[in-house]
C-alpha cells in the first residue's frame, strides 16, 4: 500500500508532498492534490493473461506459516509482527517460498489462483525487504528505489516474473488494482506500517479470498485508522483520500464505502455525513516487541 508514483527517475509521491510543501503556500483542498501525485491504476497488459479452465493450484502453507507464527494482534488490535523474531530457518523458508512463486508459469493459472498469488507476494516480499533492512523504524527509511528523492523501496525490481523484472507498485498499481477492479484490494496488502490495513495472520487462496477480504474491510474501517470522529468532522485513512478513484472519486463514494462496512456505532456517526474532515496515516513500522536496538 504504497503512495509512490510507479516508474524510476520520478519524485516520489512523499518526495513532491515536501517540494509543495515548501514552495506552496498552505491551501484548502490538499486532499485533492495528494490525490493527485497518488499512483494511478495503469494496466500492464501483459498480465491480462489467464487460464479459466486451470485447475492447478498454488501452495501457500510456507506463508501460512510464518504468518500464524509471527503475527499477533497490539492490545488497540493492530496486527504486528515480530521481525527481530524471525529464525534463520523461517527466513530461508520466506526466501524460498518467494522464489517458488517468481518461477511460476502465472500466467497460466485462473484468475483466482492468480489474486491470491499476487497478494500473498506483494505481502512476503514486503516482509523479505524489511527484514533484509532491519532494524528499521518506517519502511520508508528503505530507500532502495531508483530515482531522484527516492523514498522505500516501491520502485525497486525485487524479482524476475516470467523475464519481467517487477516491482512492489507494479503489483499494486499495474496488477491487481487495474485488472481486478476491487477496491478491497487496498485491504489486503500490507505495507509494514501501523496506518496500513492488517497483515492477516493466514494467507490468501482461490478459496478463501474472499471471505478474508470481506473480513479485512470490515476490520479496517471499524478501527480508528480507517475512520474515527474528531468532535464532529470524519477523519480518514489517507488510502482513501491517495486512492479515491477506488472508492468512488469523491467524499460521497468514500462516505458510500465506508457505510458498506460500518458497524452500529460508526453507522450512527455517518449517517447525515457529506464531507470528509481530515485525514491521517501513520507510517511506524508494525513491529513487535518495542523499539529495534
Amino acid at each position: 500500500m504504497s503512495p509512490r508514483i510507479a516508474g524510476p527517475a520520478l519524485l516520489s509521491f512523499c518526495g513532491r508532498l515536501v517540494l509543495l510543501a515548501l514552495l506552496v503556500p498552505p491551501l484548502a483542498g490538499l486532499s485533492s492534490i495528494e490525490a493527485f501525485f497518488a499512483p494511478k491504476a495503469r494496466l500492464w497488459a501483459r498480465w491480462q493473461a489467464h487460464d479459466p479452465a486451470a485447475a492447478a493450484r498454488i501452495d501457500h502453507g510456507p506463508w501460512d506459516r510464518i504468518l500464524a507464527t509471527y503475527i499477533a494482534p497490539d492490545t488497540s488490535g493492530v496486527n504486528r509482527f515480530d521481525y527481530a523474531g524471525v529464525s534463520a530457518s523461517d527466513r530461508a523458508a520466506l526466501d524460498g517460498y518467494i522464489a517458488g512463486l517468481a518461477a511460476l508459469p502465472v500466467s497460466r493459472y485462473a484468475r483466482t489462483e492468480q489474486l491470491a498469488y499476487w497478494i500473498n507476494l506483494y505481502n512476503a516480499l514486503t516482509v523479505q525487504v524489511v527484514l533484509a533492512h532491519y532494524p528499521v523504524d518506517s519502511i520508508r527509511d528503505i530507500d532502495i528505489s531508483p530515482g531522484l528523492f527516492a523514498d522505500g523501496p516501491w520502485d525497486k525490481a525485487l524479482l524476475t516474473i516470467e523475464g519481467q523484472p517487477v516491482t512492489l507498485n507494479d503489483i499494486e498499481h499495474r496488477i491487481l488494482r487495474p485488472i481486478w477492479h476491487d477496491p478491497r484490494i487496498h485491504y489486503a496488502l500490507n505495507c509494514a506500517s501501523v496506518g496500513c490495513p492488517d497483515l492477516q495472520r493466514r494467507a490468501f487462496t482461490a478459496e478463501g479470498t474472499e471471505a478474508l477480504l470481506e473480513a479485512a474491510a470490515r476490520g479496517y474501517v471499524n478501527s480508528p485508522r480507517g475512520a474515527r470522529f474528531k468532535k464532529d468532522k470524519l477523519i480518514v485513512s489517507s488510502i482513501y483520500v491517495w486512492f479515491s478513484e477506488d472508492f468512488g472519486g469523491d467524499d460521497a463514494g468514500v462516505i458510500a464505502h465506508l457505510k458498506r462496512y460500518a458497524e452500529s456505532a460508526l453507522a450512527a456517526r455517518l449517517a447525515g455525513i457529506e464531507r470528509l474532515g481530515g485525514h491521517a496515516y501513520d507510517w511506524t513500522l508494525n513491529r513487535r516487541n518495542g523499539p529495534p536496538s
